[in-house]
């Protein structure tokens, strides 16, 4: 049975990166990691120069366009929150093709001027397309008519400080975390139907005392933004899902709980977990946010990521590190190198096994985008609107500064030899 499901999924990540010339279907692309396998993609660009074209957006939205084909789909919002609506680009023109309002919502929730209603990526495969913007409203959509073929309506989740998270595919499951300041749980749906096929709370008291020996009352305390990930582990899929106080590794198909590493001083995980030589790497969030690799454990398992004490079992910390870590951005893995941004515009690159530091320099501006490596270059997105290419190696080496106007809070897109960058007010396709 094992067999089976590694060639399952060693075949659907094959065909993925297959794809990824044409596809880029999720958070992060194909593999989720932010690798496309273009190799051809620009290095340089600006408002003159390298611009296919460059379309308005209206509303303000965070979410990163996805890609299948010739149709590029992204999510918007008005600002107050009470119309949410999804659009269709073409990829070769930029002409808008649909622009459907979804939702109206009576009464939106809070949304921090940071965030916007509209953050969450949609995922698209061939036919339909899967939006969220968290409890407002989830929907599939048939991507060659536009027709919304199912919506969800009906989850309870106070998102406190709006919606974050990105819905995942895993087989015939859409995967979506809900970590509010009320109630924290993980669902999977038939993406069929829409049905929910299981759901699996969070398994920490969010009710224990903060390091003031006050209870954790604040909503930040249970919020969490990050999108969950599948990844092979002991050879077998293991849906890695980050709360707000503990990193848990999930039977995908059933929702059953395999182990968890509980992080009770940080709040607020933003980036998306990524995985490999055998570890599993993860930004732990605000406050006092560390990144964490973690050798995964057996059934059961359970260790507390600030414990001093060497655990007996398989779960294990290899190594943590707690200056420069990012609270947005997500983390990169280039064969055995970490890549990161930090907020602040610390770039680093450390060992992937070890942890040790290889080296560390600021580029300029704050950062809420995750890069993206192609064809050993790492492409980095700055709010002020500054794409910096940086060499993939244990040499830093910035090989361009490019700048459009208005500003990245989305991560990139990769379809061909062309990059879709979403601004705040625009989605451009560059190419040279």
């Amino acid at each position: 049975m094992k067999s089976i499901l590694f060639l399952a999924f060693a075949l659907s990540v094959s065909l993925g990166f297959a794809n990824a010339g044409d596809h880029w279907p999720q958070f992060r692309g194909p593999n989720g990691g932010g690798h496309s396998a273009s190799s051809k993609l620009p290095l340089t660009w600006s408002e003159n120069q390298n611009v296919k074209w460059k379309t308005p957006i209206h509303g303000k939205a965070w979410s990163s366009p996805v890609i299948w084909g010739s149709q590029v789909w992204l999510t918007t919002a008005t600002e107050d929150g009470h119309a949410l609506s999804v659009l269709c680009v073409d990829r070769d023109s930029g002409k808008v093709l649909r622009d459907t309002k979804l939702f109206d919502v009576e009464r939106p929730q809070f949304c921090h001027k940071f965030n916007s209603y509209a953050s969450p990526t949609p995922v698209v495969e061939a036919g339909r397309l899967y939006v969220t913007f968290g409890s407002p409203g989830t929907a599939c959509i048939d991507t060659k008519t536009g027709k919304v073929l199912w919506e969800r309506r009906d989850f309870i989740c106070n998102h406190y400080r709006a919606a974050g998270s990105s819905p995942i595919l895993h087989g015939n499951l859409l995967i979506m975390n809900f970590d509010g300041s009320d109630h924290q749980f993980v669902a999977a749906l038939d993406k069929k139907t829409g049905k929910t096929v299981w759901q699996t709370n969070r398994s920490i008291d969010f009710k224990d005392l903060g390091a003031d020996g006050k209870p954790e009352a604040e909503g930040d305390f249970r919020k969490a933004f990050s999108t969950p990930h599948v990844a092979m582990i002991a050879g077998r899929p293991t849906l890695i899902s980050q709360g707000a106080k503990a990193i848990y590794a999930y039977e995908p198909a059933t929702g059953k709980n395999l182990w968890r590493v509980e992080e009770r001083t940080s709040h607020s995980a933003s980036s998306r977990p990524v995985a490999g030589n055998g570890l599993v790497f993860i930004a732990s969030g605000w406050s006092n946010g560390q990144l964490l690799a973690i050798q995964p454990g057996k059934e059961g398992e359970v260790i507390d990521a600030n414990s001093q004490d060497d655990p007996k079992g398989k779960l294990k910390l290899a190594w943590r590190m707690k200056k420069g870590v990012p609270r947005k951005p997500s983390l990169t893995l280039v064969n055995d190198l970490l890549f990161m941004i930090d907020d602040g515009g610390i770039a680093s690159c450390v060992e992937a096994k070890t942890g040790q530091e290889i080296w560390k320099e600021r580029a300029s501006g704050n950062y809420s985008a995750a890069p993206l490596y192609s064809a050993g270059r790492l492409y980095i997105f700055s709010e002020e609107g500054k794409a910096t290419v940086l060499s993939a190696s244990r040499q830093f080496n910035k090989l361009a500064e490019n700048t459009l106007d208005d500003g990245f809070m989305a991560s990139p897109a990769v379809s061909g030899k062309s990059l879709f960058l979403r601004t705040r007010s625009n989605l451009y396709r560059i190419e040279e």
